[in-house]
C-alpha cells in the first residue's frame, strides 16, 4: 500500500511539474494572456440562455460569440451594435405588439471565412421558439415573446408569424402585446451571429415562404448529435464570429486555448484585440498565489477574498504586475432551494440567517474590501447607488441573534424531540408535518399514530476547495449556536459541476440530480447589463421543468412585482422601475429566498506590460481585453 501511495505521489508529482513547465513556457512569452480562473470550465460551450451557465464557460462562450445586434457599453447602457447592424427601427403596432427591423450590415463573415447573413441570427430565435428545443432540454420562453410563437411551439403553426426574413440582410421581430412595454426592449434584438450548420447540421434550413419563418425538417432526431457536438466542441474547426477562436480545451486539465480571430470585424465600436494568445487555467484557490510566482498563470481575474487581494497588492508592490479595482454588480449567498424540507418555511430561512454573524463573515472574508447587503444586488449596481439610502431604512438585516432565531423557530412549530415529546436541550428539534409539507424527505419521522416529524436538519451542499464553504462550515455550520439552537446543517461537498447538476436538477446529466436533496447551496450572483428577474419566480410548472425558479419558491407577489418591474415600465421610465425594483427587493428581503454573505470590491491583477487593461462593474474581461496592447 505504502509503495502505491508513493507512487501515486510520484505521478502526480509529475504530471504537476509538467502542466508548470507548459504553464511556466507560456506565461514566458511576453504577451499571452495566461488567465487563472477559480471556477471550473465544465465544457459546455452552448449559449448560455440554453442549458446551463457556469460563469467559466459563459467568459468561454464572450470570447468566441459577440457578434450581437444589441451590446452594452463600459457603462453597462444598451446601445446598437454599429458594426453589425445598419439599422434597428421599432414601431409600436395597432393592436400593442411592436415589431423591431433590423437590416446587417454586409460583409460580415464567422472565424472561418463564411457569409454572415440575416439568417445567421434569425434561426436560433425560431430554433428556440419549437417543441423541439425544449425537448432537447434547453431553456426558453420564446414562444410567450413572439406572435406565434405558442402556436409554433404547440404545432398549430407550421411558421412564427412574429418572426420574418424579409431578404439576405434583412429580417424583423414582433414582441406580443402583453411582453410591450419592456424596460430593456432594445435586447428583444440583441441576437448574435450563430452559424446554422454548425449548430444544427445540414438536415435543417430556415425558410420563410411569406408567412412567418420555420426550420424546415426541424426534429429532435435531426438535430440532436450535431448539437451535443457542437455544444462540446473545442478546435480549429469551431465555427464562431468574435475576437477569439477557442481551438483547444483539455478537459482534464481544466485548460482551454484562445487565439486571435483574423476575421473579427470589432465590437460596437470597432476595436479589434491586439493581444494574440489567452489561455485559460485552473486556479486552485489555496496555491493561486504559487501558481503566479511560478509562472502557472499571470492574470487573476474579479478576485473576491480579501486575504488573495492583499496578498495580490503584496505582489504589485513587489514588480511585475499591476491591478485594477472596481464594485461589485454582484454578491455571493447561501441559495436555498424552498419546496422541501425544513428551507421551505420562512422561518428556517430567517433563523440561519440570525444564526451567522454575516457582518464577521464579510470583514472575514473581505478584509476591508466588502460588506453585507441585504438583498439581490451589488454594490456596483446603479440600482442600488441610487436607493442606498431607502435599502437601509427598509430592509430587514436578519442580524446575529441567536435567540431571536430560537424564537422564531418555536413560533414556527420546530419544539418536538424525534419522539413526539417537547424539544430538550442537545437535540434536533423537529415539527409536524403535513405529508405534502413531509414530501419525500429523507430525515422525516414517522410516529406509531402517523403522526409525520420533520427534523431540523439541512443538506447543504458546496463546492471543494472554497474558502467560503471553509468559513461558512465554521461560522455556521459548526457553530456552537446553530448547535444549541436545536439545528444541524451537514455540508457535502462536491465538484462545482456536479453542485450546479444538484442545484438547476438537471436530470438530463443523470436521474439523480432531479431528486430534491439539498436545501442550500452556496453560490455567487453576478447581475450583468440588464439583468431581469423576470421569471425568475415563475410559478408556471411548464417553465419550472425547464430550469426558471431554482430556488422553487412560488410566491404570487414576488413573481409579479419581478414580472412587472420590467414588463410593465416603458425604456424611458428609470424612475417608475427604480420604485418597483425597491419594492421586489423589500418583498424579496421578507421571504428571504437566499442569506446575502457580501457584496465585494473586485480586484484583477494583470502583467505589467499589458497596458490599457480598464475593467468595471459592467465591463468584463471579454470587454476590455480588446482595447489592451502590449507594452513596447
Amino acid at each position: 500500500m505504502k509503495k502505491l501511495l508513493s507512487l501515486l505521489l510520484a505521478m502526480a508529482l509529475l504530471v504537476s511539474m509538467s502542466a508548470m513547465a507548459f504553464a511556466e513556457g507560456t506565461a514566458a512569452e511576453k504577451g499571452t494572456i495566461i488567465y487563472g480562473s477559480t471556477t471550473e470550465i465544465s465544457g459546455d460551450f452552448a449559449p448560455a440562455e440554453w442549458w446551463t451557465n457556469n460563469a467559466a464557460d459563459k467568459l468561454c462562450r464572450d470570447m468566441t460569440n459577440d457578434y450581437a445586434v444589441v451590446t452594452s457599453n463600459q457603462g453597462g447602457q444598451f446601445v446598437v451594435n454599429e458594426t453589425i447592424a445598419e439599422s434597428v427601427e421599432g414601431v409600436i403596432n395597432d393592436d400593442g405588439t411592436k415589431t423591431f427591423t433590423v437590416k446587417i450590415n454586409e460583409g460580415l463573415v464567422f472565424n472561418n471565412g463564411e457569409a454572415i447573413t440575416a439568417k445567421d441570427f434569425l434561426w436560433a430565435p425560431v430554433f428556440l421558439t419549437s417543441k423541439v428545443a425544449a425537448d432537447l432540454g434547453i431553456s426558453s420562453t420564446n414562444n410567450m415573446t413572439y406572435v406565434g410563437g405558442q402556436d409554433y411551439y404547440d404545432g398549430n403553426a407550421s411558421f412564427v408569424s412574429g418572426l420574418r426574413l424579409i431578404d439576405d440582410y434583412t429580417y424583423s421581430v414582433t414582441i406580443v402585446a402583453d411582453k410591450i412595454p419592456y424596460y430593456f426592449d432594445l435586447t428583444y434584438v440583441a441576437d448574435k451571429a450563430l452559424s446554422m450548420k454548425y449548430w444544427l447540421g445540414d438536415a435543417v434550413e430556415l425558410k420563410d415562404d411569406g408567412e412567418g419563418a420555420y426550420i424546415e425538417g426541424l426534429t429532435v432526431d435531426a438535430v440532436k448529435a450535431q448539437l451535443e457536438f457542437a455544444r462540446f466542441h473545442a478546435g480549429e474547426d469551431r465555427v464562431s464570429a468574435g475576437p477569439y477562436n477557442l481551438i483547444e480545451f483539455d478537459k482534464g486539465a481544466l485548460q482551454a486555448t484562445f487565439v486571435m480571430n483574423e476575421n473579427y470585424a470589432g465590437n460596437f465600436e470597432g476595436q479589434k484585440p491586439s493581444i494574440e494568445k489567452i489561455v485559460f487555467v485552473k486556479a486552485e484557490d489555496a496555491t493561486w498565489a504559487d501558481q503566479i510566482k511560478t509562472g502557472a498563470f499571470n492574470f487573476f481575474d474579479t478576485m473576491t477574498d480579501g486575504s488573495h487581494i492583499n496578498t495580490a497588492l503584496d505582489l504589485v508592490e513587489a514588480g511585475g504586475f499591476d491591478y485594477v479595482e472596481f464594485d461589485r454588480a454582484g454578491y455571493g449567498a447561501m441559495f436555498f432551494q424552498c419546496d422541501f424540507g425544513p428551507t421551505q418555511f420562512p422561518a428556517v430561512r430567517h433563523a440561519v440567517a440570525m444564526l451567522l454573524d454575516r457582518n464577521e463573515f464579510a470583514n472575514t472574508f473581505c478584509q476591508g474590501w466588502g460588506g453585507v447587503v441585504n438583498g439581490p444586488y451589488g454594490t456596483g449596481m446603479g440600482e442600488y447607488m441610487e436607493g442606498e439610502e431607502w435599502l437601509d431604512e427598509n430592509l430587514n438585516t436578519y442580524a446575529y441573534d441567536p435567540q431571536a432565531a430560537v424564537d422564531t423557530l418555536v413560533a414556527d412549530g420546530w419544539i418536538y424531540n424525534a419522539d413526539g415529546s417537547d424539544w430538550t436541550e442537545g437535540n434536533i428539534r423537529h415539527k409536524k408535518v403535513t405529508a405534502e409539507e413531509a414530501g419525500t424527505y429523507v430525515h422525516n419521522v414517522t410516529l406509531a399514530d402517523g403522526t409525520i416529524l420533520m427534523p431540523l436538519i439541512i443538506e447543504w451542499s458546496s463546492s471543494e476547495n472554497n474558502s467560503v464553504s471553509e468559513l461558512l462550515n465554521v461560522m455556521l455550520a459548526q457553530s456552537e449556536a446553530t448547535a444549541a439552537a436545536g439545528l444541524k446543517i451537514n455540508q457535502n461537498v462536491m465538484t462545482f459541476t456536479e453542485l450546479l447538476n444538484y442545484y438547476y436538477r438537471d436530470a438530463s446529466q443523470g436521474d439523480k440530480y432531479a431528486v430534491p436533496t439539498y436545501g442550500v447551496f452556496n453560490l455567487a450572483s453576478n447581475f450583468p447589463a440588464g439583468f431581469s428577474p423576470a421569471y425568475q419566480w415563475t410559478m408556471d410548472p411548464d417553465l419550472v421543468a425547464l430550469g426558471y425558479n431554482t430556488n422553487f419558491l412560488f410566491d404570487e407577489v414576488l413573481d409579479w412585482l419581478s414580472m412587472t418591474m420590467v414588463y410593465g415600465v416603458e425604456s424611458d421610465d428609470p424612475d417608475t422601475y427604480q420604485i418597483l425594483w425597491q419594492q421586489y427587493i423589500k418583498h424579496w428581503n421578507e421571504l428571504l429566498p437566499d442569506i446575502p454573505l457580501y457584496s465585494n470590491v473586485y480586484i484583477t491583477l494583470f502583467p505589467d506590460w499589458l497596458e490599457g487593461y480598464e475593467q468595471g462593474s459592467y465591463w468584463d474581461f471579454n470587454q476590455a481585453i480588446l482595447y489592451a496592447t502590449v507594452a513596447e
